[in-house]
């Protein structure tokens, strides 16, 4: 049975789920939606989680050391860890790391598009070509990204 707990941050208040064995998604609460009080998790991962969300936000946190599911396929492992490998305060474009891959830019926007754990996987460090933003699904769409890519100090 999963968990959830929540935490409020500069890019809107974000909840993640956990099975006690991996953390299974990462979103956020509806910025219309009625305030929600601050969830406390139950489950250690969720604390640990948590914590490390807290610290990334706080600028003292580079890179997430969580246990994951495993993706559904080995083509969408691939692309996640090509996601993944991106460092803190870089950016790649979906054409880069396409071609890390021996992959199409549009699945990487796929891949982008279908993250369920955005931030831990960093998909807001994927831009479009040129430098231009590029699309986010998550949180608010392109504010929420811009605020990501604020906090990394990284200026397009």
């Amino acid at each position: 049975m999963s968990q959830r707990a929540s935490l409020s941050t500069s890019a809107g208040r974000l909840w993640m789920e956990s099975d006690g064995t991996s953390i299974l998604r990462l979103g956020w609460w509806p910025a219309d939606a009625a305030a929600a009080p601050e969830a406390i998790a139950a489950d250690p991962l969720l604390t640990e989680g948590l914590g490390q969300l807290r610290a990334y936000f706080d600028g003292r946190l580079k890179r997430f050391d969580l246990p994951l599911p495993p993706p559904r396929s080995e083509r969408g492992k691939v692309l996640r860890d090509a996601i993944a490998a991106i460092p803190f305060g870089e950016t790649r474009s979906y054409g880069m790391v396409a071609r890390l891959v021996g992959s199409g830019a549009r699945a990487v926007g796929q891949a982008c598009a279908r993250n369920p754990l955005p931030i831990i996987i960093p998909c807001h460090r994927v831009t479009g070509a040129g430098g231009a933003l590029g699309a986010y699904s998550a949180g608010e769409g392109v504010r929420t990204k811009k605020i990501l890519l604020d906090l990394e100090n990284i200026i397009l």
